[in-house]
Protein backbone atom coordinates (compact mmCIF):
# COMPACT_ATOMS: atom_id res chain seq x y z
CA UNK A 1 0.00 0.00 0.00
CA UNK A 2 2.59 2.59 0.86
CA UNK A 3 6.51 2.02 -0.57
CA UNK A 4 9.39 4.04 -1.74
CA UNK A 5 8.15 4.60 -5.12
CA UNK A 6 5.84 8.32 -5.62
CA UNK A 7 2.43 7.95 -6.99
CA UNK A 8 -1.01 8.02 -6.77
CA UNK A 9 -4.72 7.53 -6.25
CA UNK A 10 -4.66 3.80 -5.31
CA UNK A 11 -3.06 4.04 -2.68
CA UNK A 12 -4.22 7.57 -1.15
CA UNK A 13 -8.12 5.87 -1.12
CA UNK A 14 -7.52 2.74 0.05
CA UNK A 15 -4.83 4.25 3.14
CA UNK A 16 -6.87 7.06 4.15
CA UNK A 17 -10.19 4.79 4.13
CA UNK A 18 -8.43 2.20 6.84
CA UNK A 19 -6.34 5.22 8.32
CA UNK A 20 -2.87 3.38 8.27
CA UNK A 21 0.06 5.47 9.07
CA UNK A 22 1.12 7.63 6.49
CA UNK A 23 4.78 6.15 5.83
CA UNK A 24 5.78 7.12 2.71
CA UNK A 25 5.77 6.91 -0.92
CA UNK A 26 2.50 5.76 -3.02
CA UNK A 27 2.48 3.29 -5.43
CA UNK A 28 2.03 4.74 -9.02
CA UNK A 29 -1.14 3.48 -11.05
CA UNK A 30 -0.85 1.70 -14.03
CA UNK A 31 -2.17 3.94 -16.67
CA UNK A 32 -5.62 2.29 -16.61
CA UNK A 33 -6.74 4.20 -13.88
CA UNK A 34 -6.20 7.49 -15.93
CA UNK A 35 -8.20 5.95 -19.37
CA UNK A 36 -11.79 5.02 -17.58
CA UNK A 37 -14.65 5.30 -20.19
CA UNK A 38 -16.34 6.82 -17.01
CA UNK A 39 -17.31 10.57 -15.96
CA UNK A 40 -18.56 13.44 -18.22
CA UNK A 41 -20.57 11.65 -20.99
CA UNK A 42 -18.97 14.58 -23.68
CA UNK A 43 -15.22 13.75 -22.48
CA UNK A 44 -15.31 10.15 -21.67
CA UNK A 45 -15.40 8.86 -25.30
CA UNK A 46 -12.15 10.61 -26.36
CA UNK A 47 -8.22 11.13 -24.92
CA UNK A 48 -5.82 14.01 -24.74
CA UNK A 49 -1.94 13.53 -24.71
CA UNK A 50 -0.26 13.57 -21.70
CA UNK A 51 2.93 16.03 -22.65
CA UNK A 52 5.37 16.94 -19.82
CA UNK A 53 4.99 20.78 -18.63
CA UNK A 54 2.30 21.60 -20.62
CA UNK A 55 -1.66 21.81 -19.19
CA UNK A 56 -4.43 20.59 -22.12
CA UNK A 57 -8.12 22.13 -21.48
CA UNK A 58 -9.82 18.38 -21.79
CA UNK A 59 -13.12 19.91 -23.26
CA UNK A 60 -10.72 21.91 -25.83
CA UNK A 61 -8.33 19.98 -26.43
CA UNK A 62 -6.14 23.92 -26.26
CA UNK A 63 -2.82 23.71 -24.04
CA UNK A 64 -2.72 26.02 -21.88
CA UNK A 65 0.34 28.31 -21.12
CA UNK A 66 0.96 29.27 -17.15
CA UNK A 67 0.31 33.45 -17.88
CA UNK A 68 -3.07 31.70 -19.69
CA UNK A 69 -4.12 29.87 -17.32
CA UNK A 70 -6.02 32.35 -14.67
CA UNK A 71 -7.86 34.17 -17.64
CA UNK A 72 -9.47 30.56 -18.54
CA UNK A 73 -10.47 30.58 -14.63
CA UNK A 74 -12.21 33.82 -14.50
CA UNK A 75 -15.39 31.88 -14.32
CA UNK A 76 -14.02 29.28 -12.01
CA UNK A 77 -14.82 29.67 -7.76
CA UNK A 78 -13.80 26.59 -7.03
CA UNK A 79 -10.45 25.10 -8.31
CA UNK A 80 -9.76 21.49 -7.21
CA UNK A 81 -5.82 20.33 -7.84
CA UNK A 82 -5.08 16.72 -7.39
CA UNK A 83 -1.56 15.02 -5.82
CA UNK A 84 0.01 12.21 -5.14
CA UNK A 85 1.35 13.00 -1.35
CA UNK A 86 4.83 12.65 -1.94
CA UNK A 87 5.28 13.10 -5.68
CA UNK A 88 7.68 16.49 -5.78
CA UNK A 89 6.52 16.84 -9.04
CA UNK A 90 2.40 17.39 -8.28
CA UNK A 91 3.83 19.73 -5.41
CA UNK A 92 5.49 21.82 -8.09
CA UNK A 93 2.85 21.50 -10.41
CA UNK A 94 0.56 22.77 -7.70
CA UNK A 95 2.73 25.52 -6.52
CA UNK A 96 2.93 26.51 -10.45
CA UNK A 97 -0.57 26.95 -10.53
CA UNK A 98 -1.33 28.98 -7.13
CA UNK A 99 2.00 31.57 -8.74
CA UNK A 100 0.06 32.33 -11.53
CA UNK A 101 -3.50 32.92 -10.05
CA UNK A 102 -1.41 35.00 -7.42
CA UNK A 103 0.26 36.88 -10.09
CA UNK A 104 -3.17 37.90 -11.89
CA UNK A 105 -4.75 40.36 -9.03
CA UNK A 106 -6.81 37.65 -8.18
CA UNK A 107 -8.37 36.96 -4.17
CA UNK A 108 -6.76 33.40 -3.84
CA UNK A 109 -8.09 31.22 -1.35
CA UNK A 110 -6.46 28.03 -0.15
CA UNK A 111 -7.82 24.76 0.83
CA UNK A 112 -6.12 21.92 1.81
CA UNK A 113 -6.79 18.03 2.80
CA UNK A 114 -3.62 18.00 5.57
CA UNK A 115 -6.03 18.96 8.60
CA UNK A 116 -9.18 18.84 10.09
CA UNK A 117 -11.10 21.96 10.26
CA UNK A 118 -10.84 21.47 13.61
CA UNK A 119 -7.18 22.37 13.71
CA UNK A 120 -7.74 25.31 12.43
CA UNK A 121 -6.29 27.80 14.86
CA UNK A 122 -2.90 26.41 14.31
CA UNK A 123 -3.54 27.64 10.60
CA UNK A 124 -4.94 30.94 11.37
CA UNK A 125 -1.91 31.26 13.51
CA UNK A 126 0.33 30.79 10.90
CA UNK A 127 -1.46 32.75 8.32
CA UNK A 128 -0.82 35.79 10.89
CA UNK A 129 2.68 34.76 10.76
CA UNK A 130 2.54 34.20 14.56
CA UNK A 131 4.26 31.00 14.35
CA UNK A 132 7.73 30.21 12.97
CA UNK A 133 7.92 27.16 10.38
CA UNK A 134 9.14 24.67 13.07
CA UNK A 135 6.78 25.73 15.82
CA UNK A 136 3.40 25.62 13.25
CA UNK A 137 4.70 21.51 12.46
CA UNK A 138 4.95 21.04 15.79
CA UNK A 139 2.03 23.02 16.81
CA UNK A 140 -0.64 22.23 14.07
CA UNK A 141 0.82 18.09 14.78
CA UNK A 142 1.34 17.76 11.09
CA UNK A 143 2.91 14.64 11.61
CA UNK A 144 -0.26 13.01 13.54
CA UNK A 145 -2.95 14.61 11.21
CA UNK A 146 -1.22 13.96 7.88
CA UNK A 147 2.41 12.37 8.65
CA UNK A 148 3.92 12.81 4.97
CA UNK A 149 7.15 14.47 4.99
CA UNK A 150 6.83 18.03 5.61
CA UNK A 151 8.96 18.93 3.30
CA UNK A 152 6.74 17.80 0.44
CA UNK A 153 4.49 20.84 1.27
CA UNK A 154 6.54 23.68 2.48
CA UNK A 155 7.46 25.63 -0.46
CA UNK A 156 3.31 25.77 -0.81
CA UNK A 157 2.70 26.70 2.98
CA UNK A 158 5.32 29.24 2.69
CA UNK A 159 4.35 30.70 -1.06
CA UNK A 160 1.06 31.14 0.86
CA UNK A 161 1.66 32.78 4.22
CA UNK A 162 4.25 34.99 2.03
CA UNK A 163 1.68 36.31 -0.80
CA UNK A 164 -1.24 36.88 1.78
CA UNK A 165 -2.92 33.78 1.08
CA UNK A 166 -5.04 32.21 3.91
CA UNK A 167 -5.00 28.58 4.61
CA UNK A 168 -7.88 27.14 5.16
CA UNK A 169 -8.34 22.97 6.67
CA UNK A 170 -11.05 21.56 5.23
CA UNK A 171 -10.54 17.71 5.91
CA UNK A 172 -13.46 15.87 8.26
CA UNK A 173 -12.04 14.67 11.98
CA UNK A 174 -10.91 11.08 10.73
CA UNK A 175 -13.10 9.52 13.51
CA UNK A 176 -16.44 10.36 12.08
CA UNK A 177 -15.45 9.20 8.39
CA UNK A 178 -14.28 5.86 9.98
CA UNK A 179 -17.75 5.87 12.10
CA UNK A 180 -19.72 6.21 8.71
CA UNK A 181 -17.46 3.34 7.08
CA UNK A 182 -18.68 1.05 10.07
CA UNK A 183 -21.99 1.95 10.99
CA UNK A 184 -23.41 4.07 8.14
CA UNK A 185 -25.06 7.81 7.91
CA UNK A 186 -28.15 6.56 9.81
CA UNK A 187 -26.57 5.24 12.60
CA UNK A 188 -24.42 8.32 13.70
CA UNK A 189 -24.36 9.79 16.68
CA UNK A 190 -25.70 13.52 16.95
CA UNK A 191 -21.95 14.34 17.94
CA UNK A 192 -20.51 12.49 14.87
CA UNK A 193 -23.24 13.97 12.37
CA UNK A 194 -22.05 17.27 13.32
CA UNK A 195 -19.16 17.36 12.04
CA UNK A 196 -20.82 16.41 7.85
CA UNK A 197 -23.24 17.99 5.77
CA UNK A 198 -26.81 16.92 5.88
CA UNK A 199 -27.22 16.21 1.63
CA UNK A 200 -24.39 13.95 0.76
CA UNK A 201 -24.78 13.08 -2.59
CA UNK A 202 -24.70 8.64 -2.53
CA UNK A 203 -22.86 6.31 -4.82
CA UNK A 204 -23.06 6.49 -8.84
CA UNK A 205 -22.02 3.45 -10.86
CA UNK A 206 -19.26 5.30 -12.07
CA UNK A 207 -18.23 6.03 -8.80
CA UNK A 208 -17.94 2.54 -8.18
CA UNK A 209 -15.99 1.68 -11.15
CA UNK A 210 -13.12 4.04 -10.65
CA UNK A 211 -13.26 2.96 -6.50
CA UNK A 212 -13.19 -0.69 -7.76
CA UNK A 213 -10.26 -0.03 -10.35
CA UNK A 214 -8.47 2.01 -7.61
CA UNK A 215 -9.05 -1.00 -5.47
CA UNK A 216 -7.65 -3.64 -7.63
CA UNK A 217 -4.51 -1.49 -8.93
CA UNK A 218 -2.22 -4.07 -7.05
CA UNK A 219 -4.25 -3.29 -3.40
CA UNK A 220 -2.38 -6.13 -1.07
CA UNK A 221 -4.81 -5.22 1.59
CA UNK A 222 -8.27 -5.56 0.72
CA UNK A 223 -8.23 -8.76 -1.92
CA UNK A 224 -11.54 -10.29 -2.38
CA UNK A 225 -13.68 -7.19 -0.74
CA UNK A 226 -17.27 -8.24 -0.38
CA UNK A 227 -19.86 -5.58 -2.16
CA UNK A 228 -20.97 -4.84 1.00
CA UNK A 229 -17.63 -4.16 2.20
CA UNK A 230 -16.85 -1.98 -0.68
CA UNK A 231 -20.31 0.42 -0.39
CA UNK A 232 -19.39 0.93 3.04
CA UNK A 233 -15.84 2.31 2.25
CA UNK A 234 -17.62 4.14 -0.52
CA UNK A 235 -20.41 5.74 1.48
CA UNK A 236 -17.18 7.11 3.89
CA UNK A 237 -15.28 8.04 1.08
CA UNK A 238 -18.65 10.44 -0.25
CA UNK A 239 -18.80 11.64 2.98
CA UNK A 240 -14.94 12.91 2.95
CA UNK A 241 -15.42 14.20 -0.25
CA UNK A 242 -18.72 16.28 0.93
CA UNK A 243 -17.20 17.35 3.70
CA UNK A 244 -14.04 18.87 2.08
CA UNK A 245 -16.24 20.36 -0.26
CA UNK A 246 -18.48 21.90 2.22
CA UNK A 247 -16.02 23.00 4.47
CA UNK A 248 -13.85 24.57 1.10
CA UNK A 249 -17.43 26.20 -0.30
CA UNK A 250 -17.94 27.82 3.16
CA UNK A 251 -14.61 29.50 3.32
CA UNK A 252 -15.05 30.46 -0.04
CA UNK A 253 -18.74 32.58 0.73
CA UNK A 254 -16.83 33.89 4.32
CA UNK A 255 -14.36 35.69 2.26
CA UNK A 256 -17.34 37.72 0.97
CA UNK A 257 -15.54 38.50 -2.41
CA UNK A 258 -17.60 37.44 -5.56
CA UNK A 259 -14.63 37.32 -7.62
CA UNK A 260 -11.85 35.09 -5.12
CA UNK A 261 -11.26 31.71 -6.02
CA UNK A 262 -10.66 28.80 -3.56
CA UNK A 263 -8.03 26.24 -4.49
CA UNK A 264 -7.99 23.08 -2.83
CA UNK A 265 -4.92 20.52 -2.68
CA UNK A 266 -6.35 17.23 -2.01
CA UNK A 267 -5.27 13.34 -3.31
CA UNK A 268 -6.22 12.93 -7.13
CA UNK A 269 -8.37 10.20 -5.66
CA UNK A 270 -10.68 12.95 -5.07
CA UNK A 271 -10.60 14.65 -7.68
CA UNK A 272 -10.84 12.29 -10.77
CA UNK A 273 -13.39 12.28 -13.15
CA UNK A 274 -15.58 14.75 -11.33
CA UNK A 275 -17.05 12.17 -9.25
CA UNK A 276 -15.53 13.25 -5.88
CA UNK A 277 -15.40 16.73 -4.24
CA UNK A 278 -16.99 18.17 -7.34
CA UNK A 279 -19.92 16.00 -7.48
CA UNK A 280 -20.25 16.41 -3.75
CA UNK A 281 -19.69 20.56 -3.96
CA UNK A 282 -21.39 21.87 -7.07
CA UNK A 283 -24.39 22.03 -5.44
CA UNK A 284 -23.56 24.62 -3.07
CA UNK A 285 -20.85 27.01 -4.81
CA UNK A 286 -22.15 29.46 -6.66
CA UNK A 287 -20.21 29.53 -10.00
CA UNK A 288 -18.00 26.66 -11.68
CA UNK A 289 -16.15 24.12 -10.57
CA UNK A 290 -12.91 23.34 -12.23
CA UNK A 291 -10.10 20.21 -11.66
CA UNK A 292 -7.10 19.93 -12.60
CA UNK A 293 -5.29 16.98 -12.10
CA UNK A 294 -1.38 16.43 -12.64
CA UNK A 295 -0.50 13.21 -15.05
CA UNK A 296 2.89 11.15 -15.30
CA UNK A 297 4.00 10.67 -18.47
CA UNK A 298 5.83 7.98 -17.04
CA UNK A 299 5.01 5.11 -14.20
CA UNK A 300 7.97 4.18 -11.96
CA UNK A 301 9.10 1.27 -14.64
CA UNK A 302 9.53 4.04 -17.05
CA UNK A 303 6.72 2.94 -19.29
CA UNK A 304 5.12 5.80 -21.20
CA UNK A 305 1.84 6.99 -19.94
CA UNK A 306 0.99 8.75 -23.45
CA UNK A 307 -2.77 9.42 -23.17
CA UNK A 308 -5.51 10.44 -20.70
CA UNK A 309 -9.37 10.28 -20.87
CA UNK A 310 -10.58 13.99 -21.66
CA UNK A 311 -13.22 13.37 -18.50
CA UNK A 312 -10.46 12.37 -15.73
CA UNK A 313 -10.20 16.22 -15.24
CA UNK A 314 -10.71 19.42 -16.61
CA UNK A 315 -7.56 20.26 -17.05
CA UNK A 316 -4.52 17.51 -17.47
CA UNK A 317 -0.99 18.74 -16.45
CA UNK A 318 2.01 16.39 -17.76
CA UNK A 319 4.47 15.96 -15.28
CA UNK A 320 7.97 14.47 -14.82
CA UNK A 321 8.00 10.60 -13.59
CA UNK A 322 9.74 9.59 -10.38
CA UNK A 323 11.42 6.53 -10.07
CA UNK A 324 11.55 7.07 -6.44
CA UNK A 325 10.02 9.47 -3.69
CA UNK A 326 12.53 12.43 -2.40
CA UNK A 327 12.27 10.83 1.38
CA UNK A 328 12.32 7.41 2.54
CA UNK A 329 10.15 5.05 3.69
CA UNK A 330 9.82 1.27 5.16
CA UNK A 331 7.32 -0.15 2.55
CA UNK A 332 4.81 -0.87 5.39
CA UNK A 333 1.34 0.13 6.38
CA UNK A 334 0.12 -0.18 10.25
CA UNK A 335 -2.41 0.41 12.55
CA UNK A 336 -2.39 1.24 16.23
CA UNK A 337 -1.67 -1.20 18.72
CA UNK A 338 -1.95 -1.28 22.22
CA UNK A 339 2.06 -0.60 22.62
CA UNK A 340 2.84 0.46 18.78
CA UNK A 341 2.02 0.25 15.24
CA UNK A 342 1.14 -3.29 13.64
CA UNK A 343 1.77 -3.86 10.69
CA UNK A 344 -1.43 -4.55 7.98
CA UNK A 345 0.80 -4.84 4.57
CA UNK A 346 4.29 -4.95 3.64
CA UNK A 347 4.98 -3.37 0.06
CA UNK A 348 6.90 -6.07 -1.99
CA UNK A 349 10.41 -4.90 -2.74
CA UNK A 350 11.39 -2.02 -0.08
CA UNK A 351 13.22 -1.83 2.89
CA UNK A 352 10.86 -3.45 5.03
CA UNK A 353 10.56 -6.40 2.72
CA UNK A 354 13.90 -6.50 2.64
CA UNK A 355 14.52 -6.61 6.25
CA UNK A 356 12.09 -9.08 6.67
CA UNK A 357 8.82 -7.02 8.35
CA UNK A 358 6.10 -9.20 8.05
CA UNK A 359 2.32 -8.54 8.71
CA UNK A 360 1.38 -9.32 12.05
CA UNK A 361 4.48 -7.50 13.70
CA UNK A 362 4.51 -4.93 15.92
CA UNK A 363 6.74 -1.98 16.17
CA UNK A 364 6.99 -0.86 19.58
CA UNK A 365 10.42 0.85 19.09
CA UNK A 366 12.09 3.11 16.15
CA UNK A 367 15.58 3.91 17.56
CA UNK A 368 15.09 3.11 20.83
CA UNK A 369 11.72 5.52 21.24
CA UNK A 370 8.75 4.31 22.28
CA UNK A 371 6.30 4.21 19.00
CA UNK A 372 3.59 5.63 20.77
CA UNK A 373 1.15 6.50 17.65
CA UNK A 374 0.87 7.81 14.20
CA UNK A 375 2.44 11.64 15.15
CA UNK A 376 5.60 9.57 16.30
CA UNK A 377 6.43 7.27 13.93
CA UNK A 378 5.77 9.72 11.36
CA UNK A 379 8.06 12.18 12.96
CA UNK A 380 11.24 9.89 13.25
CA UNK A 381 10.73 8.78 9.56
CA UNK A 382 10.53 12.09 8.28
CA UNK A 383 14.36 12.68 10.13
CA UNK A 384 15.52 9.77 7.89
CA UNK A 385 17.53 9.75 4.15
CA UNK A 386 18.08 7.22 1.96
CA UNK A 387 20.93 5.58 2.99
CA UNK A 388 20.24 5.84 6.72
CA UNK A 389 19.36 2.82 8.65
CA UNK A 390 16.11 2.62 11.48
CA UNK A 391 16.35 0.43 14.03
CA UNK A 392 12.96 -1.57 15.23
CA UNK A 393 11.85 -3.18 18.23
CA UNK A 394 9.59 -5.57 17.29
CA UNK A 395 6.79 -7.94 18.70
CA UNK A 396 6.53 -10.95 16.66
CA UNK A 397 4.50 -13.96 18.09
CA UNK A 398 4.74 -13.14 21.59
CA UNK A 399 9.01 -12.93 21.51
CA UNK A 400 11.04 -8.97 20.74
CA UNK A 401 13.01 -8.83 18.61
CA UNK A 402 15.74 -5.70 16.82
CA UNK A 403 15.20 -5.40 13.32
CA UNK A 404 17.62 -3.29 11.47
CA UNK A 405 16.24 -1.65 8.12
CA UNK A 406 18.46 -0.19 5.71
CA UNK A 407 16.89 2.53 3.85
CA UNK A 408 17.98 1.88 0.13
CA UNK A 409 16.65 2.37 -3.19
CA UNK A 410 15.47 -0.52 -5.32
CA UNK A 411 16.00 -2.82 -3.06
CA UNK A 412 14.69 -6.68 -3.76
CA UNK A 413 12.72 -9.21 -1.71
CA UNK A 414 14.65 -11.45 -0.19
CA UNK A 415 14.91 -14.87 -1.17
Amino acid sequence: MQDARPFIMRTHVIACLVFTAAIGGNSVASDTLYRLPIGDPARKDREVPVVLDTMIDTASGKTLAPDDLAGSLAATRLLLIGESHTAVEFHRAQLQVLRALHRSGRRVLLGVEMYPYTAQPALDAWNAGQLAESAFVEQSRWYEHWGYHWNYYRDIFLFAREAGIPITAVNAPREVVTAVRRKGFANLTPDEAAHIPTDIEGETPDHMTFFKASMNDGDSVHPGMSDEALKGMLAAQSTWDATMGWNAVKALKASNDPKAIMVVLVGSGHVSYGLGIERQARRWVDGTVTTLVPVPVEDDKGVPIAQARASYADIVYGVAGERESAYPSLGVSTIPAENGRSIIDVQKDTPGAAAGLAVGDVIVTMDGQPVAGRETFSRIMAGKLWGDVVRLGISRGGESKTIDVPLRRKVKRPT
